[in-house]
């Protein structure tokens, strides 16, 4: 068994095994951790799928003084937060949004309709854990195939077809109201 110091020396040096390790002894547990705090699966899947890709990402600057696994659970803790205050500024812009809509009094242009179904597109957009958003926006905007978004992002293609189906069950949710 390494030690702390040990294993994120290995990780900065790209040590793949490793960083697997790390990632498959932790992972059900920060997920569970993460579930505590937004009570939704998916979305602490995101939260803890982020926080590794993040981790390998920038493994070259990691500098962690506490332990590690006290690292790990502080940053699925700090992520939660910030998806749930995230989460409230969407709602808010969405109710004034709304309520917006509302007070309107003269007639409803293809203009007003166009403007709202991209604000309801940025919406949903912005409700979409990161990753799901990404893959979402890569596909549809960038015209991207689902095998070029799997490469581009180091992910398989199955990663990619279940993002793009809770991306597009989500656009079906909301436009549908």
């Amino acid at each position: 068994m390494s030690s702390d110091s040990e294993i994120i020396r290995r990780i900065r040096q790209g040590d793949k095994q490793e960083f697997e390790t790390l990632f498959r002894s932790s992972y059900v547990s920060l997920v569970r951790y993460a579930q505590t705090i937004l009570k939704d699966h998916d979305t602490s899947e995101e939260i803890v799928q982020e926080l590794f890709f993040r981790l390998w990402q920038d493994r070259e600057n990691l500098k962690i003084e506490s332990s590690l696994k006290g690292y790990l659970f502080r940053s699925v803790h700090n992520r939660s937060l910030h998806h749930i205050e995230h989460r409230k500024v969407i709602d808010r812009h969405a109710g004034e949004v709304a309520a917006g809509a509302e007070t309107v009094s003269e007639p409803v242009t293809e203009a007003i309709y166009y403007k709202e179904l991209q604000t309801r597109v940025a919406l949903v957009l912005d409700r979409l854990p990161e990753r799901c958003s990404e893959i979402f926006r890569m596909s549809r905007f960038e015209g991207m195939k689902y095998s070029e978004i799997a490469e581009r992002l180091s992910v398989s293609l199955k990663t990619v077809e279940a993002n793009m189906g809770k991306a597009l069950k989500e656009f079906r949710k909301v436009l549908a109201e």
